[in-house]
């Protein structure tokens, strides 16, 4: 009989409830889902020796565990046999364990609230650990957040909670998403500066070059270094495009030049036949094309099947290579973003956003600024995802807009002018960057003297995949309400999961642009 799936942790479960059957709509197929399950429970056991010890974990046995809940997030793995490695490290490190969690315990839990809350609290800590490995990457460790992981996974394992104690579990995943998000932050910022706003042409200049793509800027800082004086360019791809506002990466690297396309989901049409290689760096990785196929490599924990893959050296020299021997284009050729803009801008991180803190609340006092949204999130692929696009070019020019993640790419190439000396479309970074927004709201609401929820600000996010999961819980645990959450919300909340939200956090799904406009502006 052929291996069935079951996997319903990001927004692209098939039918809204979840992809069954052979293979994933993601393109992950059943025997790969079934290994990355097996992983997970092992992951649970293993959490559940280490925390029977009564210690953080060693920074080794914390790592094992962050790359392995890394390595199943949406589009991160697609190679049933690197997973089965894994798992085997996991046996490795805890012989004589009891056997591993049977994940068939959780897809098949009766009661569909608990298996919801589980869920919430598992799909965040697959997100949190993609954030606590690039801060671990750059030197920054949190032994009692190591704790909490153990804790948390020992409990998605563990029978018979109490809905009290799953719904308290849930709020310390989201205060632990919220440490993990600025523990990455002070992890960026210390190697690589304060963001800098930037313009990034969206141009591909004449020449060898190589297109690296997903989070990891210690692996773009490795590839820079190597790629000194050997006459090739790099351009950022998707949710790599942050890196040109750091400026310990851009002011000394000169050939790094610009972003290639646009969002992860338009890589299959935007790679076809490119005359470079491609670097995956974490999960951005889509099912790959015979047209570029040879020309892509995977680091850190990607992995695809017949792919070559830099290791923990960071070696890049095969990258280089190839990209010597493709040549690149013969023409400077460029690249539009959705809405046909020829640069993008990036960079408007707490700092830079905060310099200006005088001259904002004195322009939202003085009237000339109405509201703020954070318009921003995952993107991919569903058509409906075109409401964020319309949702921006329907704001009153009173307005500012703050974008962040790769859910940028819909908007971020529009011109919509200035209000108050200031762009009215600001980028705020990657996914991970979501704490430098929260810290925006703070210190705004700091200096009205109200709250976040008072601030004339609004949230309209899109989701994806498991990264986007522990930012929501984050935003929850903070109690931030009202958030507007789309294209759909998440297959893994129950009913009655969503109507706790609802009622608690004002929790809602988006609707049209025009009404969700009119209604935060209070003109429905």
């Amino acid at each position: 009989m052929d291996e069935q799936m079951f996997c319903f942790q990001c927004e692209q479960a098939a039918n809204g409830t979840a992809c069954t059957g052979r293979a994933g709509v993601c393109g992950k197929s059943a025997p790969t889902a079934a290994a990355q399950d097996r992983l997970t429970g092992a992951l649970i056991r293993y959490a559940e020796q280490l925390i029977g010890e009564g210690r953080a974990p060693a920074p080794e046995q914390a790592l094992l565990l962050m790359q392995g809940l890394f390595t199943t997030i949406t589009n991160v793995n697609f190679d049933e046999h690197t997973v089965g490695q894994l798992i085997e490290k996991i046996h490795a490190a805890c012989p004589g364990t009891a056997e591993d969690y049977d994940m068939q315990q959780l897809w098949q839990e009766p009661d569909p609230d608990v298996r919801s809350l589980k869920c919430f609290v598992l799909f965040s800590l697959r997100g949190m650990a993609a954030y606590n490995y690039h801060a671990r990457v750059l030197g920054r460790i949190d032994p009692e957040l190591d704790k909490f992981y153990c804790t948390a996974l020992k409990a998605v394992g563990t029978s018979g909670l109490s809905m009290e104690d799953l719904w308290l579990l849930v709020q310390k995943t989201g205060e632990a998403s919220f440490r993990t998000m600025e523990l990455l932050d002070y992890a960026n910022t210390g190697a690589f500066g304060e963001p800098e706003p930037t313009e990034v042409p969206l141009t591909i200049e004449k020449g060898p070059f190589i297109v690296i793509s997903g989070h990891d800027l210690y692996d773009m800082k490795c590839l820079l270094e190597q790629t000194a004086g050997k006459g090739i360019h790099v351009y950022t791809h998707s949710e790599m495009l942050p890196a040109h506002g750091y400026p310990e990466l851009k002011q000394k690297y000169p050939h790094l030049k610009g972003n290639f396309g646009t969002a992860w989901q338009n890589q299959q049409r935007e790679f076809e036949d490119i005359p470079a290689p491609i670097l995956f760096t974490t999960n951005c990785i889509m099912p790959l094309r015979e047209s570029y196929a040879d020309r892509v490599f995977t680091t850190s924990v990607v992995s695809y099947p017949g792919v070559p893959h830099i290791g923990p050296e960071r070696d890049f020299s095969p990258v280089i290579a190839k990209a010597l021997e493709l040549g690149g284009y013969p023409e400077d050729t460029a690249m539009p973003g959705i809405n046909g803009g020829r640069s993008v801008v990036t960079g408007f991180a707490r700092s830079a956003v905060l310099s200006h803190a005088n001259e904002i609340v004195a322009a939202v006092k003085s009237g000339q600024i109405r509201h703020f949204f954070l318009v921003g999130g995952c993107d991919g692929t569903r058509p409906s995802r075109r409401y964020y696009t319309e949702f921006a070019k329907l704001t009153p020019p009173d307005t500012v807009i703050l974008t962040l993640a790769c859910g940028k790419f819909r908007l971020n190439d529009l011109d919509l002018g200035t209000v108050a000396g200031l762009p009215r479309i600001l980028d705020v970074g990657q996914c991970n960057d979501a704490y430098s927004a929260i810290q925006i709201a703070l210190a705004l609401a700091d200096a009205f003297g109200c709250t976040v929820n008072d601030l004339p600000l609004s949230l309209v996010l899109c989701w994806f995949e498991q990264k986007a999961v522990c930012i929501l819980i984050a935003l929850l645990a903070l109690g931030i309400q009202n958030i507007r959450l789309g294209p759909t919300l998440p297959a893994f909340l129950s009913p009655g999961v969503v109507r706790v939200l609802q009622e608690k956090y004002n929790l809602m799904a988006v609707t049209t642009p025009e009404q969700d406009l009119k209604a935060i502006l209070g003109e429905g």
